[in-house]
């Protein structure tokens, strides 16, 4: 889900800023929160289809049941979607080339969320300047929320630091982006 909205996202504003098309949509009358809602919305469905077929997969063929709600479980994930779709568009804003795009996502982004967000090594096994760190991955954030709903049953009464902690990441990235992608149709 990570690397599918980030990479991809940030590849395809890139690629639209290389052959030029980005610069037709600005002469267009259409408003800069129009082109990003453009731009983001097919990774968007992307996402919906990804948290989709990871949910059939686990239930329908591995058989491990969700222990809380679906529908929590579909909409925090959607939060973490806008997030992801946030830190996509800031590597495009800050890339200028497809290439660029791509090392700035793989390293600065997807490694460091694979590997210091719990999902390959238990956080309380690092070292604490490394748990220090993984506190501003908001898959770190995602993951607790994930397994808190599939393995414990947890509803939000439970989750909301981890939720308002993705929330509040979301939101200021999205708006960072967003704004550094105004500054650079300008």
């Amino acid at each position: 889900l990570t690397q599918a909205t980030v990479l991809l996202t940030a590849l395809a504003i890139v690629k639209e800023k290389e052959r030029g098309t980005l610069e037709q949509l600005i002469v267009t009358p259409i408003k800069t929160w129009q082109i990003i809602i453009g731009k983001l919305a097919p990774f968007t469905i992307i996402g919906i289809i990804d948290i989709a077929l990871a949910l059939a997969g686990v239930t329908l063929v591995l058989g491990i049941p969700v222990h809380g709600s679906i529908v929590l479980l579909v909409v925090l994930s959607l939060l973490f979607i806008c997030t992801t779709l946030g830190l996509g568009l800031f590597v495009s804003t800050i890339s200028g080339t497809q290439q660029q795009a791509m090392m700035t996502t793989v390293f600065f982004v997807v490694l460091p969320m694979n590997f210091l967000s719990g999902f390959i090594f238990p956080i309380e096994n690092m070292p604490k300047i490394i748990q220090g760190i993984s506190y501003v991955l908001p898959l770190r954030y995602f993951f607790e929320i994930v397994r808190g709903i599939f393995l414990r049953g947890a509803g939000l009464a439970e989750l909301w630091p981890q939720v308002l902690a993705l929330f509040i990441f979301g939101a200021g990235v999205l708006t960072l982006s967003s704004l550094r992608f105004r500054k650079k149709l300008a």
